[in-house]
Formats: C-alpha cells, sequence, structure tokens
C-alpha cells in the first residue's frame, strides 16, 4: 500500500506538471492575444483589460465589480450611447405616466428601462444615467413652471435631476444582490422618501401617484402610497430581469457586430482564454477565480457554460451535462437551448406574478360601503379668476372673492327654488380671498352675505395677515368665522425661501416673497352635525402624514384647497391634473370622500374608491355638488401609518451597505490574486 501510495503521488504530480505546463501556455498565448486585439475580447468594453494591463486591475480602474444575482445578462454593459439613449427613453415614459398623457403603465416601464441603462456601468456611468433619465422626466413633468418663471422651471427641475441622479449610484449598488429586483423596489420608495424631505420638500413624481386610474390603485389602502410604489417598482425590475435574459439572444449579436465587426458566437458569460468578465454564478454571487486554462474570471454562469481549457465532459452545479470537445454539435446546440430555456422561464414567471401582484390591486377591499352609512351632500365652488396680468394686485384679489361669492349666491337661488340640493357643507378654494377678511371690512361683507345666502357652513380659503399664514377659515351663517386650519407644508420658493440668508447675498430673487408664511402644526378637523371635516390645502395633498393625520384625528370627509391659477395661464393643465390624480389616491387611501375646489380648474368631487363622482374644466365659473358618504372607518394603511415606507427604507439602507461591503471583500481578494509583479 506505501509503494503504491508513492507511485501515485508520483503520477499525479506528473500529471499537474502537464497541466500546469498546458495553462501556462495558454496564458501566455491569452497574453499575446489581449495585447494584440483587446477589442475582440467577450465582454468588450468597461470591463475590458488596455494591452498589457492585468484583467483584474482593469475591473476595478473602469467597472463596478459585482453583478446581478437572479438571472443572465450580458457580459457587459450596453454601448454608453445607447444607454443614455434607453435612459432618455425610460424617463419619458415615466413623465407619460403622469397626467397630463396620464399612460399608468408606463410606471413600470420607466423603472425598467433604468435598470437596463445601469446594467453593468461604472459610478461616473450610473451618475450619467442617472441625469439623462432625471432630466427627461422631471422637465416634462413640471413643465407648467414655466407659467411662474422659465428659471423656477430650470431651477427646481435641475435640483430634482441632480438629487435623483446622485441616488441612481444606490440603484447601481444594489444591481449586485442576488435578489436585486425585491432591492430595486425598494430604492424607489427610499428614493422618493429622500426627495420629498431634502434638499426641500417636494414630493411630484412618486410612482403611487401615476395611478390613479390603475388597477394597481387598491395596494394604497393596504400600505399607503410608498407600497403602491413599490409594487409598480417591483414589476418593472421584473421585466428589466426578463429583457435581460432575453438581451444574448435578441440584441447582443448586432452590438458585438458593431463593436468588432465580427458576430458574436457564444452567450455572454462564457470564459475564454484572456479574457476578464464580470459575471455571475449559479448562486447569484460574483466571485474572483482561476479556471483551469489560467483565465482570471468573475463569477461566470456555471450552468451549461464551457470553460476554456476543460477537455473533458461532466456536469454543472445545475444538473445540465456540460459538452466536451467530443460531443457533437447538436448536442451542443441542444444544451445550449436547454440552457437558453431556464435563463428565460424564471424572469418571465417573476413578470407574470408581480404584474399579476400590482393588478390585484383591484381586487383588494378598497371600497367598504356598509348599509345605512351616514352620507351628505356637498358643494365646490370654482369662482375662476381674471386672466389678465395687468390687474393692480388689490383690484385682483377683490375680483376673485367676488366671484366666489356670486357663484354661491347663485347656487343658493338653485337651492331656494328646488333645482338643487342644500348642501351640508360648501367648499371655497384656496387663496379665494387674499385680503384677510379681518383687515378689510369690504371682504368680509362680500363673504358674510355669500355664507349667509347659502345658509349652509362654507370653507373659505383665505390670506391672513399677523403673521402671514396660508388658512382654510370656516365662516358660519350670521356668525362669520368660527374655526381656522393653517397649511402646515409650505411651498419652497413660492410661501418661503430656503436658505433665504445664504441666497440674499448671491440672487434677488429672494425679493419675489419678501416675508416667509408662517406654518401651521397641527391637524383640524371641523365638527358640522354628522360631516366631520378634515382639510389640507394644495401643495399638502402630497404628504402622506398630514392627508393620515387627518383621517386619524377624526375627519369623515376630506377637502382639498387649491389655487391653480399660476400655473395654468398658457392653457396647459399638468398641474392641477396631477393634484387631483393625487386627491384621487388619498381619497383610496383613507377611504373617504374628497372634494377638490380650485380657482381656475380642474375641480373635482372623488368617491372613496378614487373614481370621480364629479369635475369641472379650466378658466370658468363652476359649481359642482354630489351626494358623498362619510365613513368614519381606518384603512390598515392608515393604522400603519409612516412604517411600511420606515421599514423598506431601513432595508434598502442595510442592502446598500451589503452590496458595498461585499463589492470591497471582492476587490481586495482581486488584488490579492494578481500575480506578483504586475
Amino acid at each position: 500500500m506505501r509503494k503504491a501510495g508513492r507511485r501515485s503521488v508520483v503520477a499525479l504530480a506528473g500529471a499537474s506538471d502537464e497541466v500546469s505546463g498546458r495553462a501556462s501556455s495558454a496564458a501566455n498565448a491569452a497574453n499575446v492575444a489581449s495585447a494584440a486585439a483587446p477589442e475582440r475580447m467577450a465582454g468588450a468594453g468597461p470591463d475590458t483589460a488596455m494591452p498589457g494591463e492585468y484583467p483584474a486591475r482593469a475591473r476595478q480602474r473602469d467597472a463596478m465589480p459585482g453583478g446581478p444575482g437572479p438571472g443572465p445578462g450580458p457580459g457587459a454593459g450596453l454601448p454608453t450611447g445607447l444607454a443614455l439613449l434607453i435612459a432618455l427613453a425610460g424617463g419619458g415614459a415615466l413623465a407619460a405616466a403622469f397626467p397630463p398623457v396620464g399612460a399608468w403603465p408606463l410606471a413600470a416601464a420607466g423603472p425598467a428601462l433604468l435598470i437596463v441603462a445601469l446594467w453593468r456601468r461604472s459610478l461616473r456611468g450610473s451618475l450619467a444615467v442617472g441625469l439623462v433619465f432625471g432630466l427627461a422626466f422631471f422637465v416634462p413633468l413640471l413643465s407648467w413652471l414655466v407659467n411662474v418663471a422659465w428659471y423656477a422651471w430650470a431651477a427646481l427641475a435641475g435640483a430634482e435631476t441632480a438629487v435623483f441622479a446622485v441616488l441612481v449610484i444606490g440603484q447601481r449598488l444594489l444591481l449586485r444582490l442576488r435578489a436585486w429586483p425585491l432591492a430595486v423596489a425598494g430604492w424607489w420608495v427610499a428614493a422618493e422618501a429622500v426627495r420629498a424631505r431634502w434638499p426641500y420638500a417636494f414630493p411630484w413624481g412618486r410612482l403611487a401617484m401615476s395611478q390613479a386610474s390603475a388597477p394597481t390603485a387598491g395596494w394604497s389602502a393596504i400600505g399607503g402610497a410608498p407600497l403602491l410604489t413599490f409594487v409598480v417598482a417591483l414589476a418593472g425590475a421584473c421585466v428589466a430581469w426578463l429583457l435581460l435574459a432575453l438581451w444574448p439572444r435578441a440584441v447582443l449579436p448586432r452590438v458585438m457586430l458593431r463593436r468588432t465587426g465580427q458576430p458574436a458566437t457564444e452567450q455572454p458569460g462564457t470564459v475564454r482564454a484572456g479574457t476578464d468578465h464580470a459575471g455571475t454564478d449559479h448562486a447569484g454571487t460574483e466571485h474572483a477565480g482561476r479556471d483551469h486554462a489560467g483565465t482570471d474570471h468573475a463569477g461566470t454562469d456555471h450552468a451549461g457554460t464551457e470553460h476554456a481549457g476543460t477537455d473533458h465532459a461532466g456536469t454543472d452545479h445545475a444538473g445540465t451535462e456540460r459538452p466536451g470537445p467530443n460531443r457533437s454539435g447538436a448536442a451542443r446546440a441542444r444544451t445550449a437551448r436547454r440552457t437558453a430555456g431556464r435563463r428565460v422561464a424564471l424572469p418571465a414567471l417573476a413578470v407574470a406574478a408581480a404584474t399579476g401582484l400590482a393588478l390585484g390591486g383591484r381586487l383588494l377591499p378598497v371600497d367598504r360601503a356598509t348599509p345605512g352609512e351616514p352620507s351628505t351632500t356637498v358643494a365646490a365652488v370654482q369662482g375662476n379668476v381674471p386672466h389678465a396680468q395687468n390687474l393692480p394686485g388689490q383690484l385682483r384679489a377683490a375680483t376673485v372673492t367676488q366671484n366666489h361669492a356670486a357663484a354661491t349666491s347663485r347656487l343658493a337661488a338653485l337651492v331656494r327654488s328646488g333645482s338643487r340640493p342644500a348642501p351640508g357643507v360648501v367648499i371655497w378654494p384656496e387663496n379665494s380671498t387674499d385680503l384677510d377678511p379681518g383687515l378689510n371690512p369690504a371682504t368680509y361683507a362680500t363673504i358674510q352675505g355669500a355664507v349667509d345666502a347659502i345658509g349652509r357652513p362654507v370653507l373659505v380659503g383665505a390670506v391672513l395677515q399677523n403673521p402671514v399664514r396660508n388658512a382654510g377659515q370656516l365662516w358660519l351663517p350670521r356668525r362669520g368665522p368660527a374655526a381656522v386650519y393653517i397649511k402646515r407644508q409650505l411651498v419652497p420658493f413660492g410661501e418661503y425661501i430656503p436658505f433665504r440668508g445664504l441666497l440674499s447675498h448671491v440672487t434677488s430673487l429672494t425679493a419675489l416673497q419678501p416675508v416667509n408664511f408662517t406654518p401651521g402644526h397641527r391637524a383640524v378637523v371641523f365638527r358640522l352635525g354628522k360631516i366631520r371635516l378634515g382639510d389640507v390645502i394644495c401643495y399638502e395633498v402630497g404628504f402622506d402624514n398630514l392627508v393620515a393625520s387627518e383621517v386619524t384625528a377624526g375627519a369623515n370627509l376630506l377637502a382639498v384647497q387649491s389655487n391653480d391659477a399660476d400655473f395654468e395661464l398658457d392653457g396647459q393643465q399638468g398641474e392641477s391634473e396631477q393634484q387631483i390624480a393625487m386627491a384621487r389616491i388619498r381619497a383610496i387611501e383613507s377611504d373617504r370622500a374628497v372634494v377638490y375646489a380650485s380657482t381656475t380648474g380642474e375641480s373635482a368631487i372623488i368617491a372613496p374608491d378614487g373614481s370621480l363622482i364629479a369635475h369641472s374644466g379650466t378658466w370658468q365659473r363652476a359649481v359642482l355638488d354630489a351626494r358623498v358618504p362619510l365613513r368614519s372607518g381606518l384603512t390598515l394603511a392608515d393604522r400603519v401609518g409612516g412604517w411600511p415606507e420606515y421599514v423598506i427604507t431601513f432595508l434598502v439602507l442595510v442592502a446598500l451597505a451589503w452590496a458595498a461591503g461585499g463589492g470591497a471583500i471582492r476587490r481586495a481578494r482581486a488584488r490579492g490574486s494578481e500575480p506578483a509583479g504586475r
């Protein structure tokens, strides 16, 4: 036994020397080939080594080590120009998901295209993709701001784009993880949470707010707008996974033909001598290793992949037979087809599951009507605003108030004649008086006359002085103002100037708002018999906590007072339609009817299921009325409050730390595996 053992050792040593000699020859040949024609190496692009450069060093120089875990994809990212074009298309598609276009399925297409554009990009490349996507999204989304000033539009769209682009780098890091579709869906929730708070609060462009007309909207009643965003983004991420699985068969041959002048003859992820690959192993974890031919590779997919320098046919980790050189071409083709089918099947199932989950929102019990539930008639008055901009401020403000008083008096006449039902409450819009009634007797008399005529409570949007506040003032017949709600979330650059002390040294634009408004600090519920009216003003409808606070304080009916006149001067309706879409999501989220009153339109009365009971056009006087339910129960979204957003954001931060830490470890291992002297 000892002699046999020694003979075995000698035999193994000889075999090892023979293999080492073959590997050394292959490595030398690979280095020659790499120096002669690096552009023809598979995966050419960001991960490609320069002539004479060790491949792992090239990966550290140009690319972010790491690759997506679940599912196949190209061994390198798209060419830069094509990636930027896809990012441009993705941002434009996402903008079209919102009003005025309102093509809600594109809310999933935008995130999907962003993932494709980010695939295997470097940090700088990811930032560029984020900038292009952000500009294509925010510039059209906020185009109504041009009515205020072109520089306001440019500044806000530019700031939102810059924040978004920096956050996109985080999404690129998350693409390293095995479960990146879930991580990316969470990233959208976390990114929206950041943009709603910093550098100044501006929650426009949330995926959830594009879904008011979609069957997905019911998810907002379960976990609020953050959960709805997550579900939509998950569907988009799974679509991206499928696109990347189809990529090698549908796109790679043409891309490689343009890059190298030769057609691609193998699937991405196949290891060839002298080529450094950034790919994914069967478990979705990137790793650096050495194949039998001395090739340095990172995370090659073992399923059905032929290893250079391997002269045996075996079984891979997925149980698939690996072809050897003695296998027939037909057998290899069958193996390749089976492998490709498996690569596409799982992403396709994920798309079907995620899409079904999102569309299943229609089946959720979001409109919980009960027999005999209380109801009331509500009215929204849209008095209209003078279109001319050259009127003196005092005259313009007085005219707006008179318009709303006249429309209310007309409604009172119709009620007395029996052609309209008497409303339980009447809602006037934000800024229906810009003159403090307490300081202007004429304004006070105009409002009180209209309230006495209708004989019902009227919620009046008023600007109050000492200090300056944006308020919803409740007026009662023959009593005048009885209670008030003060707007809590002020509009940056509209009601206050962020960083006023700093900006005043570099620009005179701070003079446009010489005095900051003073915000309120609490929810107010107006108690009017069986009506418990909660109020939010304009911009506040975009903030989850503000609307929820009115509901949890006891409101069974919600009002949104808005002034859209400044944003619709050239006929654009984007701002008012986007806010009505938000109000519709709030109705579903809280299972409450919502009355949306605007000075110039659109105004709307919204049912608890988000449907429009009544709505008006723009730049016209209109009075809407409808009977709506008064519901006091709490949805699951109201009960859990902001916790879905907090939990998802926390998990995304953990995932980011995991992805970044794993990348650092892999880079350290790659440096340690470099031969001495390289």
